[in-house]
Protein backbone atom coordinates (compact mmCIF):
# COMPACT_ATOMS: atom_id res chain seq x y z
CA UNK A 1 0.00 0.00 0.00
CA UNK A 2 1.06 3.58 -0.68
CA UNK A 3 0.06 5.95 2.13
CA UNK A 4 -0.61 9.28 0.43
CA UNK A 5 -0.43 8.83 -3.31
CA UNK A 6 2.77 10.47 -4.59
CA UNK A 7 3.25 12.12 -7.95
CA UNK A 8 5.71 10.40 -10.29
CA UNK A 9 7.35 12.55 -12.96
CA UNK A 10 9.70 11.20 -15.64
CA UNK A 11 12.21 13.39 -17.44
CA UNK A 12 13.28 12.86 -21.03
CA UNK A 13 16.32 10.81 -19.97
CA UNK A 14 14.21 8.23 -18.12
CA UNK A 15 10.83 8.02 -19.87
CA UNK A 16 10.77 4.24 -20.22
CA UNK A 17 12.23 3.58 -16.77
CA UNK A 18 9.83 6.09 -15.23
CA UNK A 19 6.84 4.37 -16.82
CA UNK A 20 8.01 0.97 -15.53
CA UNK A 21 8.41 2.39 -12.03
CA UNK A 22 4.94 3.94 -12.18
CA UNK A 23 3.51 0.61 -13.38
CA UNK A 24 5.19 -1.16 -10.45
CA UNK A 25 3.52 1.31 -8.08
CA UNK A 26 0.17 1.12 -9.93
CA UNK A 27 0.29 4.86 -10.43
CA UNK A 28 0.03 7.04 -13.53
CA UNK A 29 2.89 9.21 -14.71
CA UNK A 30 2.07 12.76 -13.67
CA UNK A 31 1.61 15.26 -16.46
CA UNK A 32 4.34 17.68 -17.39
CA UNK A 33 5.88 19.40 -20.40
CA UNK A 34 9.53 19.84 -21.27
CA UNK A 35 10.57 21.69 -24.40
CA UNK A 36 13.59 23.47 -25.80
CA UNK A 37 13.67 26.92 -27.37
CA UNK A 38 15.44 27.31 -30.69
CA UNK A 39 18.58 28.55 -28.92
CA UNK A 40 18.69 25.44 -26.73
CA UNK A 41 17.16 26.84 -23.52
CA UNK A 42 15.04 24.32 -21.59
CA UNK A 43 11.43 25.02 -20.57
CA UNK A 44 9.57 22.90 -18.01
CA UNK A 45 5.95 23.08 -16.85
CA UNK A 46 4.01 20.93 -14.36
CA UNK A 47 0.56 20.25 -15.84
CA UNK A 48 -1.35 19.26 -12.72
CA UNK A 49 -1.92 20.42 -9.15
CA UNK A 50 0.88 19.26 -6.82
CA UNK A 51 0.19 21.59 -3.88
CA UNK A 52 0.99 19.67 -0.70
CA UNK A 53 1.97 16.54 -2.67
CA UNK A 54 5.04 14.34 -2.32
CA UNK A 55 6.73 14.37 -5.72
CA UNK A 56 9.39 12.14 -7.27
CA UNK A 57 11.29 13.23 -10.40
CA UNK A 58 12.97 10.35 -12.25
CA UNK A 59 15.84 11.58 -14.39
CA UNK A 60 19.27 10.12 -15.08
CA UNK A 61 21.95 12.61 -16.03
CA UNK A 62 23.00 10.56 -19.05
CA UNK A 63 23.83 11.71 -22.59
CA UNK A 64 23.34 14.56 -23.39
CA UNK A 65 24.46 15.03 -19.80
CA UNK A 66 24.18 18.79 -19.43
CA UNK A 67 20.74 18.98 -21.10
CA UNK A 68 19.35 16.29 -18.83
CA UNK A 69 20.94 17.85 -15.75
CA UNK A 70 19.38 21.25 -16.47
CA UNK A 71 16.03 19.56 -17.11
CA UNK A 72 16.25 17.81 -13.72
CA UNK A 73 17.05 21.08 -11.95
CA UNK A 74 14.15 22.87 -13.64
CA UNK A 75 11.73 20.06 -12.75
CA UNK A 76 12.76 20.39 -9.11
CA UNK A 77 12.44 24.18 -9.20
CA UNK A 78 9.03 24.06 -10.91
CA UNK A 79 7.68 21.60 -8.32
CA UNK A 80 9.03 23.63 -5.42
CA UNK A 81 7.43 26.79 -6.80
CA UNK A 82 4.17 24.86 -7.29
CA UNK A 83 4.12 24.27 -3.50
CA UNK A 84 4.88 20.55 -3.51
CA UNK A 85 5.26 19.23 0.05
CA UNK A 86 8.51 17.49 -0.89
CA UNK A 87 10.58 16.79 -3.99
CA UNK A 88 12.74 13.70 -4.29
CA UNK A 89 15.25 13.69 -7.13
CA UNK A 90 15.42 10.08 -8.35
CA UNK A 91 18.72 10.04 -10.26
CA UNK A 92 19.35 6.40 -11.28
CA UNK A 93 22.63 7.38 -12.96
CA UNK A 94 24.41 10.31 -11.30
CA UNK A 95 26.65 11.90 -13.93
CA UNK A 96 29.85 13.77 -13.02
CA UNK A 97 30.43 11.21 -10.24
CA UNK A 98 33.94 10.42 -11.52
CA UNK A 99 35.00 14.00 -10.79
CA UNK A 100 34.78 13.44 -7.04
CA UNK A 101 38.25 14.60 -5.95
CA UNK A 102 41.07 16.95 -6.90
CA UNK A 103 43.51 14.44 -8.38
CA UNK A 104 45.52 17.26 -9.94
CA UNK A 105 45.86 21.00 -9.48
CA UNK A 106 43.23 23.54 -10.55
CA UNK A 107 40.43 21.15 -11.51
CA UNK A 108 36.75 21.45 -10.61
CA UNK A 109 35.23 19.19 -7.95
CA UNK A 110 32.26 18.65 -10.24
CA UNK A 111 30.45 15.96 -8.21
CA UNK A 112 30.20 18.37 -5.27
CA UNK A 113 29.05 21.18 -7.58
CA UNK A 114 26.22 19.04 -9.01
CA UNK A 115 25.20 18.01 -5.49
CA UNK A 116 24.99 21.71 -4.56
CA UNK A 117 22.92 22.51 -7.65
CA UNK A 118 20.39 19.77 -6.90
CA UNK A 119 20.10 20.94 -3.30
CA UNK A 120 19.79 24.64 -4.15
CA UNK A 121 17.19 23.85 -6.84
CA UNK A 122 14.93 22.66 -4.01
CA UNK A 123 15.23 18.87 -3.73
CA UNK A 124 14.45 17.52 -0.27
CA UNK A 125 15.99 14.10 -0.89
CA UNK A 126 18.02 12.21 -3.50
CA UNK A 127 17.52 8.59 -4.51
CA UNK A 128 20.34 7.21 -6.63
CA UNK A 129 22.03 3.94 -7.53
CA UNK A 130 25.61 2.62 -7.46
CA UNK A 131 27.52 5.87 -7.14
CA UNK A 132 31.02 5.75 -8.58
CA UNK A 133 32.28 6.57 -5.09
CA UNK A 134 30.14 6.10 -1.98
CA UNK A 135 31.52 9.23 -0.31
CA UNK A 136 29.62 11.37 -2.85
CA UNK A 137 26.64 10.96 -0.51
CA UNK A 138 28.50 13.30 1.84
CA UNK A 139 28.55 16.04 -0.81
CA UNK A 140 24.81 16.54 -0.27
CA UNK A 141 23.33 18.52 2.60
CA UNK A 142 20.05 16.61 2.20
CA UNK A 143 19.27 12.90 2.78
CA UNK A 144 20.57 10.49 0.14
CA UNK A 145 19.24 6.95 -0.34
CA UNK A 146 21.94 4.96 -2.15
CA UNK A 147 20.67 1.79 -3.84
CA UNK A 148 22.67 -1.10 -5.27
CA UNK A 149 21.86 -3.09 -8.40
CA UNK A 150 23.44 -6.22 -6.88
CA UNK A 151 20.14 -7.98 -6.01
CA UNK A 152 18.81 -7.92 -9.58
CA UNK A 153 22.20 -8.52 -11.19
CA UNK A 154 23.01 -11.48 -8.96
CA UNK A 155 19.63 -13.03 -9.73
CA UNK A 156 20.36 -12.79 -13.47
CA UNK A 157 23.89 -14.18 -13.11
CA UNK A 158 22.66 -17.13 -11.05
CA UNK A 159 20.11 -17.95 -13.74
CA UNK A 160 22.99 -18.65 -16.15
CA UNK A 161 23.97 -21.70 -14.11
CA UNK A 162 27.71 -21.19 -14.65
CA UNK A 163 30.17 -23.60 -13.05
CA UNK A 164 33.68 -22.76 -11.86
CA UNK A 165 32.84 -19.04 -11.82
CA UNK A 166 35.18 -16.34 -10.56
CA UNK A 167 34.27 -12.73 -9.83
CA UNK A 168 36.69 -10.13 -11.21
CA UNK A 169 37.39 -6.62 -9.99
CA UNK A 170 38.61 -4.61 -13.01
CA UNK A 171 40.75 -2.35 -10.79
CA UNK A 172 41.75 -1.76 -7.18
CA UNK A 173 39.01 0.85 -6.69
CA UNK A 174 36.28 -1.69 -7.47
CA UNK A 175 37.46 -4.36 -5.02
CA UNK A 176 34.79 -3.66 -2.38
CA UNK A 177 31.99 -3.96 -4.95
CA UNK A 178 33.46 -7.11 -6.50
CA UNK A 179 34.03 -8.69 -3.09
CA UNK A 180 30.34 -8.18 -2.31
CA UNK A 181 29.39 -9.93 -5.56
CA UNK A 182 31.85 -12.73 -4.79
CA UNK A 183 30.20 -13.29 -1.40
CA UNK A 184 26.68 -13.24 -2.86
CA UNK A 185 27.67 -15.68 -5.63
CA UNK A 186 29.93 -17.81 -3.42
CA UNK A 187 32.76 -17.42 -5.94
CA UNK A 188 36.50 -16.65 -5.66
CA UNK A 189 37.73 -13.12 -6.29
CA UNK A 190 40.29 -12.04 -8.91
CA UNK A 191 41.71 -8.50 -8.79
CA UNK A 192 43.24 -6.69 -11.74
CA UNK A 193 45.88 -4.03 -11.17
CA UNK A 194 45.65 -1.34 -13.84
CA UNK A 195 47.06 2.08 -14.54
CA UNK A 196 45.46 4.84 -16.55
CA UNK A 197 48.00 6.69 -18.77
CA UNK A 198 45.32 9.28 -19.66
CA UNK A 199 41.51 9.66 -19.39
CA UNK A 200 39.47 6.86 -21.02
CA UNK A 201 42.58 4.70 -21.52
CA UNK A 202 43.88 1.94 -19.28
CA UNK A 203 46.54 -0.77 -19.10
CA UNK A 204 46.34 -3.93 -16.97
CA UNK A 205 49.63 -4.60 -15.19
CA UNK A 206 48.90 -7.61 -12.94
CA UNK A 207 46.26 -10.31 -12.44
CA UNK A 208 45.93 -11.24 -8.76
CA UNK A 209 44.20 -14.61 -8.48
CA UNK A 210 43.86 -17.82 -10.48
CA UNK A 211 41.92 -17.33 -13.73
CA UNK A 212 42.94 -20.63 -15.32
CA UNK A 213 39.89 -22.48 -16.72
CA UNK A 214 37.32 -20.34 -14.91
CA UNK A 215 34.21 -18.59 -16.18
CA UNK A 216 35.17 -15.01 -15.32
CA UNK A 217 32.56 -12.37 -14.49
CA UNK A 218 33.80 -8.76 -14.43
CA UNK A 219 31.67 -6.43 -12.28
CA UNK A 220 31.92 -2.63 -12.42
CA UNK A 221 29.70 0.34 -11.64
CA UNK A 222 29.79 1.71 -15.19
CA UNK A 223 31.12 1.10 -18.68
CA UNK A 224 31.90 4.29 -20.58
CA UNK A 225 34.25 3.82 -23.54
CA UNK A 226 34.76 0.14 -22.55
CA UNK A 227 38.55 0.44 -22.46
CA UNK A 228 38.81 -0.96 -18.91
CA UNK A 229 36.47 -3.89 -19.55
CA UNK A 230 38.14 -4.88 -22.82
CA UNK A 231 41.65 -4.67 -21.35
CA UNK A 232 40.46 -6.74 -18.40
CA UNK A 233 38.96 -9.37 -20.72
CA UNK A 234 42.21 -9.55 -22.68
CA UNK A 235 44.29 -9.97 -19.51
CA UNK A 236 41.98 -12.72 -18.22
CA UNK A 237 42.14 -14.55 -21.55
CA UNK A 238 45.94 -14.43 -21.50
CA UNK A 239 45.80 -15.94 -18.00
CA UNK A 240 43.69 -18.90 -19.10
CA UNK A 241 40.11 -17.84 -18.41
CA UNK A 242 37.47 -19.81 -20.29
CA UNK A 243 34.34 -17.73 -20.97
CA UNK A 244 34.39 -14.07 -19.92
CA UNK A 245 31.32 -12.01 -19.03
CA UNK A 246 30.90 -8.43 -17.84
CA UNK A 247 28.19 -6.67 -15.86
CA UNK A 248 27.74 -3.06 -14.86
CA UNK A 249 24.98 -0.90 -13.42
CA UNK A 250 25.37 2.06 -15.76
CA UNK A 251 25.88 1.32 -19.44
CA UNK A 252 27.07 4.76 -20.54
CA UNK A 253 28.68 3.22 -23.66
CA UNK A 254 30.02 6.35 -25.30
CA UNK A 255 32.37 6.79 -28.24
CA UNK A 256 33.98 3.52 -29.39
CA UNK A 257 32.35 1.42 -26.62
CA UNK A 258 30.05 -0.74 -28.76
CA UNK A 259 32.72 -1.50 -31.36
CA UNK A 260 35.17 -2.44 -28.61
CA UNK A 261 32.66 -4.70 -26.84
CA UNK A 262 31.61 -6.38 -30.08
CA UNK A 263 35.25 -7.26 -30.83
CA UNK A 264 36.34 -7.99 -27.26
CA UNK A 265 35.59 -11.71 -27.15
CA UNK A 266 33.24 -11.17 -24.20
CA UNK A 267 30.44 -13.71 -24.21
CA UNK A 268 27.80 -11.32 -22.81
CA UNK A 269 27.63 -7.86 -21.24
CA UNK A 270 24.81 -7.14 -18.78
CA UNK A 271 23.71 -3.56 -18.08
CA UNK A 272 20.74 -2.12 -16.21
CA UNK A 273 18.25 0.41 -17.53
CA UNK A 274 19.53 3.33 -15.42
CA UNK A 275 20.84 4.62 -18.74
CA UNK A 276 18.52 4.06 -21.74
CA UNK A 277 20.08 1.84 -24.40
CA UNK A 278 19.72 2.17 -28.16
CA UNK A 279 22.00 -0.78 -28.87
CA UNK A 280 20.09 -3.81 -27.61
CA UNK A 281 18.14 -4.37 -30.83
CA UNK A 282 21.15 -4.87 -33.07
CA UNK A 283 24.00 -6.00 -30.82
CA UNK A 284 23.67 -9.51 -29.41
CA UNK A 285 26.42 -9.06 -26.85
CA UNK A 286 24.36 -6.59 -24.76
CA UNK A 287 21.54 -7.59 -22.40
CA UNK A 288 19.51 -5.16 -20.30
CA UNK A 289 18.35 -5.98 -16.76
CA UNK A 290 15.68 -3.70 -15.28
CA UNK A 291 16.03 -2.05 -11.87
CA UNK A 292 12.53 -0.53 -12.06
CA UNK A 293 11.09 -2.82 -9.33
CA UNK A 294 13.99 -1.95 -7.02
CA UNK A 295 13.59 1.79 -7.56
CA UNK A 296 9.82 1.49 -7.34
CA UNK A 297 10.02 -0.32 -4.00
CA UNK A 298 12.45 2.31 -2.67
CA UNK A 299 10.03 5.07 -3.70
CA UNK A 300 7.19 3.23 -1.99
CA UNK A 301 9.22 2.95 1.21
CA UNK A 302 10.32 6.59 1.16
CA UNK A 303 6.73 7.71 0.66
CA UNK A 304 5.54 5.48 3.51
CA UNK A 305 8.41 6.51 5.82
CA UNK A 306 9.78 2.96 5.88
CA UNK A 307 13.36 1.70 5.84
CA UNK A 308 15.11 1.67 2.47
CA UNK A 309 18.25 -0.06 3.74
CA UNK A 310 16.08 -3.06 4.66
CA UNK A 311 15.98 -3.84 0.91
CA UNK A 312 19.60 -5.02 1.11
CA UNK A 313 19.67 -7.00 4.34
Amino acid sequence: MIADQPHIFAGNASKALGQMIADYLNLPISKSECRSFSDGETWVKIDENVRGARCFVIQSTSHPVNDHLIELLMFIDALRRASAASVTAVVPYFGYARQDRKDQGRVALSAKLIANLITVAGANRVLTMDLHAGQIQGFFDIPVDHLFAAPVMVERVRSLGLENMAVVSPDIGSVKRARNYALLLDAPLIILDKRRPKPNECEVLNVMGDAQGCNAFIFDDLIDTAGTICEAANALRQNGAKDIYAACTHGVLSGPAMDRLSNSGLKKVFVTDTVPQNHTDNVEILEEVSVAPLLGEAIRRINNNQSVSALFR
